[in-house]
């Protein structure tokens, strides 16, 4: 399974180099300031646009309200080149004071033990919303503050083409396939598929497992075991049958095989197409009368009880060990601040929210688009949870091409899920887990 990554559609445009940004920061001058007074603090981020333009307004916000810290700040690409990078210079102490980087499982190949500050019960996690820590706690010791919003994974939906049709959102698949065979009466398309980016092929399987861990509230731990598969558990495999499902009922665009993922946002935006399985990042990318047509929900299971959405936790907030002394008094300060109303009220200003941020006492802005105040309603109603990869550091590489051939009908639902079997087979191997 390729790792989704809170920016990672926009973030792999890869840069050659770590690239200073010194407009970030109006200082000059390194170390604690000297006889200026000053503590100068760096921060490590990637190089998305999304991600830069949201850094800056932090820092200034942030040195607005410290003025005897200033934060310069340095990139790095995203995917693989980035994790490296991250590894590299964590490795050889070489660091910035704080860094920017993924929740979740790819956190334990940071060996956080012994590369960054243990956070348990401190301070600088005052404003941290309780339901992310998880996502950073190896081990039973806390490493990480939140840094922008959740993202939920599920159905992207056009409010126009539902309210039009008189559609309800659904609380069973049954509710989702009458709604669907609603819309392909109508002559627009009822689920949309964008496979020629091959990654937004997978939503229908990652996006489903509020509704395996609902099945199956071990999953994850005996999956991470080696005693659970897709292919033979029954509530994990209907993720590939819901995949396989689309085109079989004659519910998918017959262009899903060519169509792009920015020509699908824009298909859905239209009201060309009414519903698309996908995370709810790519609407800050539309216009805001754009994204204000396009909702949200998590996809159903088959009980209406247990109905709820998939959460992809914020990105992660670090401090590696190398930060000590008076810069360690600043980093923290730095990540109290970007996890708490007022950062939060910061990152909004430079990019519109497209889920919630996970911090106290903090509402999303009227402004904010649809899909965000949707996901909010599910974790007010603690019906989330977190994405497989939050919890289990078993992935294997394949996945988007064994959707994209069960989507397409080339594979059988069945099939596809004793392909991706093996294929996490051979990564949890590499991981040398135990039981594989």
């Amino acid at each position: 399974m390729k790792t989704f990554r809170p920016r990672f559609a926009i973030a792999m445009v890869a840069a050659s180099a770590l690239v200073p940004l010194a407009a970030c920061s109006s200082s000059s001058g390194s170390g604690s300031g000297g006889g200026s007074g000053k503590t100068e603090i760096t921060l490590l981020t990637d190089s998305a646009d999304t991600t830069v333009k949201p850094a800056a307004a932090e820092i200034a916000a942030f040195e607005k309200a410290n003025p005897t810290i200033t934060v310069k700040t340095e990139t790095r690409p995203g995917g693989s080149d980035g994790d490296n990078i991250v590894k590299t210079k964590l490795s050889t102490g070489d660091m910035a004071d704080v860094f920017w980087y993924n929740s979740g499982s790819l956190l334990a190949a940071l060996s956080p033990a012994k590369t960054l500050v243990d956070l348990t019960n401190d301070p600088a996690l005052a404003n941290t919303d309780p339901s992310f820590l998880p996502a950073v706690t190896q081990n039973g010791k806390v490493y990480g503050a939140p840094w922008g919003t959740a993202m939920g994974g599920g159905i992207l939906y056009n409010k126009d083409v539902y309210a039009k049709l008189n559609l309800q959102v659904p609380k069973t698949w049954a509710e989702f396939e009458s709604n669907s065979d609603k819309i392909k009466a109508s002559g627009i398309t009822a689920v949309l598929g964008s496979f020629k980016d091959t990654w937004t092929s997978q939503l229908f399987v990652l996006g489903d497992y509020h509704n395996v861990a609902a099945a199956n509230p071990s999953f994850a731990t005996d999956y991470t075991a080696n005693k659970v598969k897709y292919a033979t558990d029954q509530a994990a495999e209907k993720g590939f049958e819901k995949t396989a499902e689309a085109k079989q009922k004659g519910w998918l665009n017959a262009s899903a095989g060519s169509t792009t993922f920015a020509q699908g946002i824009k298909l859905l935006a239209s009201g060309r197409a009414a519903q698309y399985p996908l995370l709810t990042f790519p609407v800050g990318t539309l216009p805001p009368a754009q994204a204000a047509k396009i909702g949200f929900f998590g996809i159903p299971g088959d009980d209406a009880s247990t109905n709820g959405a998939t959460l992809w936790e914020p990105g992660g907030q670090y401090i590696p060990k190398t930060t000590t002394g008076a810069k360690l008094d600043a980093a923290k300060k730095f990540i109290a601040f970007v996890a708490s109303p007022a950062g939060s009220d910061a990152y909004t200003s430079a990019a519109p929210p497209t889920g919630p941020y996970l911090v106290k006492g903090y509402s999303l802005p009227a402004s904010a688009p649809p899909v965000a105040k949707d996901l909010e309603a599910y974790i007010t109603a603690k019906a989330t949870t977190p994405a497989l990869e939050f919890l289990s550091p078993v992935k294997g590489p394949s996945l988007e091409q064994i959707t994209v051939a069960v989507a397409t009908g080339q594979t059988s639902a069945k099939d596809g899920a004793a392909q991706y079997d093996a294929d996490v087979t051979k990564q949890a191997k590499q991981l040398g887990l135990p039981g594989w």
